[in-house]
């Protein structure tokens, strides 16, 4: 099994969601994070000056997927996700050694 973590922009995460629906991924957790990447936030300018915003309002989405199915997550989100502008986000995928469900007691891919 893995674990995918995808760090993607507010504004892009309700496609994602329906496409992950749409092809049966619907186990997720999701967050509200703040981060940033090479481009140390970004500047605005006002007539006053200029206001700089180091970390950026994202979602992070979590899904455990079986072996199989993770490049058809990985290719989902990066399809939904992408804009082509700095800022668009980072996908980790990890290794997961178990899961369990506490209210059945099951493991391995059933308790997905």
């Amino acid at each position: 099994m893995k674990k995918i973590e995808a760090i993607v922009r507010e504004e892009r995460f309700h496609l994602i969601k329906i496409a992950l629906e749409e092809k049966g991924f619907i186990s997720m957790t999701v967050s509200d994070v703040m981060g940033r990447g090479k481009q140390k936030g970004i500047s605005l300018k006002w007539r006053v000056g200029e206001h700089r915003i180091e970390f950026l309002p994202k979602k992070k989405i979590e899904i455990i997927v079986e072996d199989k199915d993770c490049q058809i997550v990985v290719d989902t989100i990066i399809e939904r996700a992408k804009t082509g502008a700095v800022g668009d986000g980072k996908i980790f995928v990890l290794p997961v050694e178990e899961v369990y469900k506490i209210r059945t007691g099951e493991k391995g891919p059933e308790a997905v």
